[in-house]
């Protein structure tokens, strides 16, 4: 390669021709990194200054500038009304767009937040997605930061209820051993109903809390980054220095390695903001301003009333089916829940207690609501079905096990079967029974479906029935021992 020649034909093609990197590398058969090389060694390559395109809205530029001066809370539509008279012939958008230029900057300045030990903790949610193998739910974090000492308290659940926040905040308030003077929280639904011209409308169950502890409650106003540095930055260390990389088996795994996380590391490291190790600080100066936690237990449970009882005497609470006793059918109940459990009430009386699920459309019963409704229903044990259905064996067992716990005339199903078995035979009744439960239905109309439409088959006469006598006759053996004796002549035969 020439040494010379090549660098200047490049240097040509690049600033003469405007040619590419790409398209000199490929005519002259040199690589892409030396083409840049000689490229950069060389003059910049000149830029020709290019006149805006003139747009209809140039002419009237001034006096919408002079129209934003005046009035800056002008919309673009009325902005448009009043260039109209003058003769613009343009639309809204290019308006629009170029009042986003014009129109004056108002920046507001904001002073950097200063909290005593003691004064104030703040308090917030933040979604972590779907992280959790096998559950349908999207975790939660909830975090609670001191203002001054910047102390860390962090916790994971699957539920941003006002009961979960709740049990949340006594875990917190444990953590650090007190209270602050005043709580502050950014808008959640849980805590702030809404901002008005009047104030701040907060839930009513929350301000008992509050008042149970001791605390004031303070929203951020709406848009205030600033009022909310102490609890976002603290979220956004979460997720960048915590989340990425970790697996979790399921919550307790989760909140166990945030735990140690949180205590080993993130409340031990030298703060980025203060130049402090905030477990210090909260240590040696904020621990002793807190106020100290009340004795009186908060009932923190989650409380939904006027629960109907369904037919199949069930409840359904967060999401997933709870049974109850099947006597409660149409009666109204109350549901109280915290993390574990899930109890059911009639008036003050416990009528039933569950483990609480967190899936999605679950049904969870107990095995001695079943054994209830079977009682109300003898029919439908084994013992009860007719001679027919007993020869299908466990097949007829599990139909009537769900057939009980639905709304079907069980005896109607019954005389429907054994017609069925009759007719088109026991295996055939009792392979569409089977098939008709694989597809998650009963019912002996589905039945009839998969015998005549899906097999195909055609009923034939069942056999007669005389009754049992003439059905099931039963001889006598004949008595043999009389032919073994010798014949008596009879008294004309002497």
């Amino acid at each position: 390669m020439d040494g010379d020649t090549r660098p200047a034909e490049v240097l040509k093609l690049h600033l003469v021709d405007g040619l590419s990197v790409r398209a000199i590398a490929k005519r002259l058969h040199m690589s892409r990194n030396t083409v840049r090389k000689v490229v950069g060694r060389g003059p910049k390559k000149p830029h020709t200054a290019t006149t805006p395109r003139p747009s209809l809205l140039t002419p009237y530029e001034a006096k919408v500038k002079a129209l934003l001066d005046e009035t800056p809370e002008l919309k673009a539509p009325a902005v448009l009304e009043k260039l109209r008279a003058d003769g613009y012939q343009g639309g809204v958008s290019i308006l629009r767009d170029r009042m986003r230029r014009l129109r004056p900057l108002e920046r507001e300045a904001f002073l950097k937040l200063h909290f005593e030990p003691g004064e104030a903790v703040q308090i917030d949610w933040a979604d972590f997605g779907f992280a959790l193998p096998g559950v349908p739910r999207r975790v939660s974090g909830f975090v609670m930061a001191l203002c001054h000492s910047r102390y860390l308290y962090l916790e994971f659940c699957l539920s941003q209820s006002l009961g979960s926040l709740l049990r949340r905040m006594e875990h917190g308030l444990r953590f650090f051993g007190g209270t602050t003077h005043v709580d502050i929280f950014d808008n959640m639904k849980t805590v702030v109903l809404q901002h008005n011209h009047k104030g701040t409308l907060f839930n009513t169950g929350f301000l008992s809390y509050a008042a149970s502890r001791g605390f004031a409650v303070k929203a951020c106003n709406v848009k205030a980054g600033n009022e909310k540095g102490r609890v976002e930055r603290p979220i956004g260390f979460v997720r960048e220095r915590f989340w990425p990389g970790r697996r979790f088996a399921d919550l307790m795994d989760l909140n166990s390695q945030a735990m140690q996380w949180r205590d080993d590391f993130a409340n031990n490291r030298v703060h980025e903001e203060t130049g402090k190790v905030p477990a210090l600080v909260f240590e040696h100066t904020e621990k002793a301003a807190l106020n100290p936690l009340p004795t009186t237990a908060f009932n923190t449970d989650e409380v939904e009333g006027g629960i109907t009882v369904t037919k199949s005497f069930r409840v359904r609470f967060d999401k997933n089916l709870y049974s109850v006793p099947p006597t409660l059918v149409s009666q109204r109940v109350v549901v109280r829940a915290d993390d574990a459990r899930v109890g059911i009430f009639l008036g003050d009386k416990e009528i039933a207690m569950h483990a609480r699920r967190w899936g999605v459309g679950e049904d969870i019963e107990a095995p001695s609501h079943r054994a209830q409704a079977l009682a109300r229903k003898p029919g439908a044990d084994r013992d009860g079905l007719p001679p027919l259905l007993q020869r299908m064996g466990d097949v007829a067992t599990r139909y009537f096990k769900v057939a009980t716990a639905g709304t079907k005339s069980l005896f109607r199903e019954k005389v429907r079967l054994v017609f069925f078995a009759e007719v088109f035979g026991v295996a055939e009744t009792a392979e569409a029974m089977t098939e008709v439960m694989a597809g998650g239905h009963v019912g002996a109309d589905f039945v009839e479906y998969v015998l005549r439409q899906k097999k195909g088959l055609v009923p034939r006469a069942p056999p007669l029935k005389l009754g049992p006598e003439l059905d099931e006759p039963s001889l006598p053996e004949p008595d043999l021992s009389r032919y073994d004796e010798p014949r008596q002549p009879t008294k004309d035969e002497k």
